[in-house]
């Protein structure tokens, strides 16, 4: 029997960016657990599948997982009773994410965890499906099965470089090929996660953080899902300490730390300007420590807390413990909640950027001397997107941090019709589109990455990128509107 029968092979136009929700056996056999083993065992004998899910009846929360490989290392090998209550041998607390999570994220989770399914839930926390590795890999392009081999393989830095432009030369083949924006930049952000996954992995045996509970965060583009050809590192760490112990812990993180941003940078995740590592001593924090940082900004709401805000309100867990950042979130979510006079702050200074267009809809340039007449699609097309999805998920409690997932899930809360958000999305990753296009022509430089001079567009580019500039003044007058500005 083998895994590859968990679940029906997928559609072809099922995708790695497509959902869980839409990729997943939706009926996954379950069993309570009070069952025996022998009633699991049978069950997936009748079912043709390799793994077995236990579930409370009452509430349909997953409690745990038997697989085939439980069967052979818990019952068959030791001789064990299969008349005893399958809760005895379940491996408890599977790994679950939500149905709106993609196959990206459930693979990356995978990868992470060492684990061969991901099981799909509800808002409830209700079992709705489930997902295997082999469910995954058959969405894979054979580019991207090769590539992700090469990064779980790899041993030194030689190898991990290699990679690193290996995934450049798949990305730029699959803008070639004609592969969306959002599709595009998630699986750059995805495969430089399996990259940072592997340098941590490889840096953690040069040093002994045994007894520390830590947690690596990606943060800014990478935390959003939005990686572009032309990106740095941003990134820090979550720890969990004593009172009294912040220190002695942050002394032992710091070096490895540093070490994986050097390894970072070597593989062309250039060090960030502005220090934003995880080998920063101001970002190498305790939970505490983070919860005052946040709270800080919160309070202060001053021009340098609101460039922070832009950045850091972007976190996801990375490697290590994921609890620590879920419970950062809870917590940040709660604590904007309570201080909605920082998020009108927030709304102010995002509006400060306005999409380039004039009165009679014409572009607007802000005449740089090294790039006349270009237009910075980030600074001008991106930010006001991405501004625009931080504030209004901060407000209404959206734990999401990419720009489409925060937009598609505000929008059902505020009322906005399923033609207008599709809109809004699908504007913000043509301005994307836009932005890898030109970085795809530069190829490796930096200056003037996300600069373009619209005359270089035919007619119909150009008004398409109108109308994406207009649906982007639409989210910024929904903030003068919610906000009173």
């Amino acid at each position: 029997m083998a895994e590859a029968q968990d679940a029906p092979a997928p559609q072809a136009s099922r995708t790695m960016y497509s959902t869980l929700g839409s990729i997943a056996r939706g009926d996954p056999v379950w069993v309570g657990p009070q069952a025996s083993v022998r009633e699991a065992m049978q069950l997936m004998e009748q079912h043709k599948v390799g793994s077995v899910i236990i579930a409370d009846p009452a509430t349909g929360a997953p409690l745990g997982i038997f697989t085939l490989q439980d069967v052979l290392r818990r019952i068959s090998l030791p001789a064990a009773d299969s008349g005893q209550s399958i809760s005895s041998v379940m491996t408890p607390d599977p790994v679950s994410l939500g149905r709106e999570a993609t196959a990206y994220q459930a693979a990356l989770l995978m990868a992470r965890r060492k684990v061969r399914h991901v099981l799909v839930v509800d808002d409830a926390g209700r079992l709705a499906g489930i997902v295997s590795q082999n469910d995954l890999y058959a969405l894979q392009r054979v580019g991207i099965k090769d590539v992700s081999a090469e990064i779980a393989g790899a041993g030194d830095m030689d190898s991990l470089v290699h990679a690193s432009g290996e995934i450049r030369k798949l990305a730029h083949s699959m803008l070639a090929q004609g592969v969306g924006a959002e599709q595009l930049t998630h699986f750059i952000s995805t495969l430089n996660d399996l990259l940072t996954l592997r340098i941590i992995e490889l840096t953690l045996a040069e040093f002994d953080l045994g007894g520390i509970d830590w947690c690596w965060i990606a943060l800014g583009s990478e935390g959003r899902f939005e990686q572009t050809f032309s990106t740095d590192q941003d990134n820090g760490i979550i720890f969990a300490c004593a009172k009294g112990e912040a220190d002695a812990l942050r002394a032992r993180l710091l070096p490895f730390a540093q070490a994986v941003n050097r390894k970072l940078d070597a593989c062309g995740f250039l060090l960030c300007k502005g220090n934003i590592m995880a080998g920063n001593p101001m970002w190498c924090l305790s939970s505490d420590e983070w919860r005052n940082t946040f709270a800080g900004w919160i309070r202060a709401a001053e021009p340098e807390a609101l460039l922070f805000a832009s950045i850091f309100f972007d976190f996801r867990p990375l490697y290590g413990n994921d609890e620590l950042s879920r419970s950062l979130r809870g917590w940040v979510l709660e604590a904007c909640a309570s201080q909605p006079i920082f998020l009108r702050h927030m709304a102010a200074n995002a509006l400060q950027c306005q999409p380039p267009l004039g009165l009679i809809r014409e572009f607007v340039f802000d005449r740089p001397r090294e790039f006349p007449h270009t237009i910075d699609l980030k600074m001008y097309g991106a930010w006001p997107f991405v501004d625009s999805a931080r504030i209004l998920a901060l407000a209404h409690g959206v734990a999401h941090t990419s720009t489409a997932q925060r937009l598609r899930a505000v929008m059902e809360k505020i009322a906005y019709s399923a033609d207008d958000a599709a809109a809004i999305v699908d504007s913000f990753f043509y301005i994307q589109l836009l932005r890898l296009r030109h970085q795809h022509r530069l190829r490796g430089q930096s200056t003037g990455a996300n600069r373009i001079d619209p005359d270089d567009l035919n007619e119909f580019e150009r008004q398409i990128l109108k109308q994406a500039f207009k649906q982007a003044r639409k989210l910024q007058t929904r903030l003068k509107l919610d906000y009173q500005l």
